[in-house]
């Protein structure tokens, strides 16, 4: 069976990179859900969001009462304060206004939070609607908000895909698990793609500041201005003396590199950083900075993200950010996934290929073979990106994985 999944997806690369030697990237299309905002998502998800923990069973009780629709459960939400609290909200309204989401029901403890909440998100137009506990309890509140998500749910599945420019999408990337083939094979891939899609007029978003270093000098030169460089310059110096130095107990080595990094053949946090930057291609510029869970502004473009390396909690503040589909190389093999946002494994360990296939979308470990070029991959990557963007279901979403983590920046009051 692990050979059958291996041949399949090798067959399944190469018969899309193939189909895209001929393409037009400006030309590629794929068939979306347009929001009333205009952005188009690439799921049609009912989401039951509970602002804080204590809701968390409510909005579960929700989900299990109305099939369709899914709760995204989390551990916060109680006696956040300051930018912990800013972002708290900035995440929770991204995810609720990312446009893989139709509709949201937000379930909180008490109504004001919640409202904050449900503002943010009714600010895109799309159908939301809030619920506070207190006052009701648990049983009426489940029954006024299944009312809702009911109503939610069949309306959403009538909404029709349209044809759409595969320049519309955001795309964001993160790698994980790395070792020494994800700087020569996936993550290049994941660059590859970049510089051909970029100029169609995606948008693009990397981030994981903590594993840019070592190669902060080259970060800093990626910069489309010398300014957007000084400032990217001191938003990572910030982060390594107001978080790295001010709480380290032997520098990064506690965590970066991680274990499973070491065990890959990466000694050293400047060797996995290297790795981390091949996914901005060669040509890609980053044209803004990002704080975590922020939307951009600037328009179409790569930007960075100053974002947790962590996987769940990257690909979380990514999606907040709007971004509707996710690329994540890996070396030893990363299980990651996302309630909302599909997330592309890309791996060229044939190692990983040989145990862990049934985690990949696309391999790329012919580029080690050296019978696939880089653009060969990075077709491959871009046609699988299409075929996600019209309902495929990643190796991820089909394994159940909906990883939902939010950042936090310092303990509760």
């Amino acid at each position: 069976m692990q050979q059958h999944s291996q041949r399949a997806i090798a067959a399944s690369t190469a018969q899309t990179a193939g189909h895209l030697a001929t393409q037009n990237y400006g030309e590629l299309t794929f068939y979306g859900w347009r929001r009333e905002n205009g952005r188009v998502g690439v799921r049609n998800h009912v989401i039951i969001l509970p602002l804080d923990d204590l809701s968390n069973a409510a909005s579960e009780a929700v989900a299990h009462q109305i099939k369709g629709t899914m709760a995204l459960s989390h551990a916060y939400g109680r006696l956040q304060f300051g930018k912990d609290l800013d972002l708290f909200f900035r995440t929770l309204i991204g995810i609720g206004s990312n446009p893989n989401v139709a509709a949201v029901v937000v379930i909180g403890i008490e109504e004001g939070w919640t409202k904050i909440v449900v503002d943010g998100i009714a600010k895109t137009g799309k159908p939301v609607t809030g619920f506070g506990i207190e006052g009701h309890g648990d049983i009426a509140t489940i029954a006024r908000a299944a009312h809702a998500a009911k109503h939610y749910l069949q309306w959403a599945s009538e909404l029709q895909r349209e044809e759409c420019r595969l320049s519309e999408l955001w795309i964001s990337t993160k790698c994980g698990e790395s070792d020494t083939t994800t700087g020569l094979s996936s993550c290049p891939t994941v660059g590859n793609m970049y510089d051909k899609l970029l100029p169609q007029g995606i948008y693009g978003v990397f981030g994981e500041t903590s594993e840019i270093t070592g190669a902060e000098h080259l970060c800093k030169a990626r910069a489309a201005t010398p300014e957007l460089g000084e400032r990217w310059f001191k938003m990572w110096q910030a982060y390594q003396d107001e978080v790295i130095e001010a709480h380290k107990t032997d520098d990064l080595s506690d965590s970066q590199p991680t274990k499973g990094n070491i065990a890959g053949g990466l000694t050293t946090i400047e060797e996995k950083a290297m790795g981390n930057l091949e996914k901005i291609g060669r040509n890609s510029r980053y044209i803004d900075i990002l704080e975590p869970a922020e939307a951009p502004s600037k328009g179409p473009g790569l930007y960075f993200m100053d974002s947790s390396s962590a996987a769940a909690e990257c690909v979380t503040l990514m999606a907040a950010g709007g971004y509707v589909v996710h690329t994540f190389p890996t070396g030893q093999g990363n299980i990651i996934g996302n309630p909302i946002v599909p997330v592309i494994k890309i791996t060229g360990n044939p190692k990983t290929m040989r145990t862990m296939s049934e985690h990949v979308d696309v391999d790329v470990s012919g580029i080690l073979r050296r019978d696939q070029t880089l653009a060969v991959a990075g077709d491959a990557l871009i046609g699988m990106i299409q075929r996600t963007a019209n309902g495929r279901l990643t190796a991820a979403e089909s394994l159940g994985h909906r990883e939902f983590v939010l950042t936090k920046l310092y303990r509760s009051a």
